[in-house]
């Protein structure tokens, strides 16, 4: 742990920073849409490309694998405490036939664009992945499952941020134009954008722009019943990879199940168990204070070990390379974000939930 903690503590700070920075506002605009995750992978690579060496200096570079990989894996766990099973089933089941929808068809376009533009299979996984499930925190879970470089995250997550920055820009004042009900707009904004800071962002602006309180609700629970989805997508690519490897390993090779399994995932799940039994408990001080002050600190303090994560990637980060390898990724992003875009909308038309209200 001595050989760990410098590098360590350098993504702490960072991240840090990045969670002060998130808070600003300038005019109208504020920083929270972009997100202290995003902004902390963005100080790292540009820490990197001031530096170059910093990432690999040996009182530095243990610890910042070690955030990059085991840190991320905590986070994910740490965030089923924010998952209430029972309260997402009761509010989100009206919209789940969009979510699957959305979700079948994002992984679905990425997958073909994976083939016409011929791209790499992490890259191509994480961007799908990250578009119709949730963004970062689906990233975040899938990347250790897959065997994802730092390159390859890097790439997703900046992917996902640049659409996630124009849905908050634009979706407010284009689900005002197109017609959508308030109920319509909170189930559009929780399936058609990717991160749950950026969802937070569309549906607080709408509800200036709709004058109707309750939007921002229940977008957020729609987008939690979009996260569920992590459990099963990153267990079925658990046994993918376990299949893969078994298939191409070499004579003699044995690849075991327990070392390839995503067992975090299986803590993430628990830790959802643990909220949602709680939950349906009497309101004794015990629960009020778990429900309250325990989940809001796990909350944040996920967000925080995400962003030290992001910084860890970002260090580990060719800025200049990822620039250059950039315009494939960002093609397919824009074809994932603008096919669920156009699923839900055709959805909530055929399940007569567009036009509907709070």
């Amino acid at each position: 742990m001595k050989q760990k903690i410098s590098g360590i503590v350098l993504c702490a700070l960072i991240a840090g920073v990045a969670t002060f920075m998130s808070r600003i506002s300038i005019g109208t605009f504020s920083m929270e849409i972009i997100g202290a995750p995003v902004l902390s992978i963005l100080m790292g690579m540009i820490l990197s490309m001031i530096c170059p060496s910093l990432s690999t200096k040996d009182v530095l570079k243990d610890g910042i694998k070690f955030t990059s990989k085991k840190i991320l894996q905590w986070a994910v766990i740490i965030l089923g405490f924010s998952l209430n099973l029972r309260a997402i089933v009761d509010m989100g089941g009206r919209s789940l036939p969009i979510i699957i929808s959305t979700i079948g068809t994002s992984l679905l376009v990425a997958f073909i664009m994976m083939r016409l533009l011929k791209m790499n299979g992490k890259v191509s996984c994480l961007i799908g992945v990250g578009s119709s499930i949730c963004g970062g925190s689906a990233i975040a879970a899938t990347a250790p499952v897959i065997d994802a470089d730092d390159e390859a995250v890097a790439q997703s997550i900046s992917v996902i941020f640049l659409f996630n920055v124009i849905a908050a820009l634009v979706f407010p004042s284009l689900g005002q134009e197109l017609g959508f009900g308030s109920e319509g707009f909170a189930v559009f904004a929780g399936t058609a954008v990717n991160d749950t800071s950026s969802v937070t962002a569309v549906a607080s602006t709408a509800e200036g722009l709709y004058g109707v309180e309750g939007i921002l609700s229940a977008a957020v629970t729609v987008k939690l019943v979009r996260t569920l989805a992590i459990i099963p997508i990153t267990l079925i690519l658990a046994f993918y990879t376990t299949y893969k490897a078994k298939k191409n390993g070499e004579a003699g090779v044995e690849i075991s199940l327990k070392k390839i399994f995503p067992w975090f995932i299986l803590f993430f799940v628990g830790a959802a168990v643990l909220t949602t039994i709680v939950g349906m408990l009497s309101d004794s001080q015990c629960t009020i204070f778990y429900n309250g002050v325990f989940v809001k600190s796990m909350k944040w303090l996920a967000k925080f070990f995400i962003a030290m994560a992001m910084c860890a990637i970002g260090l580990n980060t060719n800025i200049v390379k990822l620039v250059k390898n950039g315009g494939k990724p960002i093609v397919m992003g824009f074809c994932c974000w603008v096919a669920i875009a156009l699923v839900s909308i055709c959805m909530q038309h055929a399940l007569g939930m567009f036009g509907s209200q709070l």
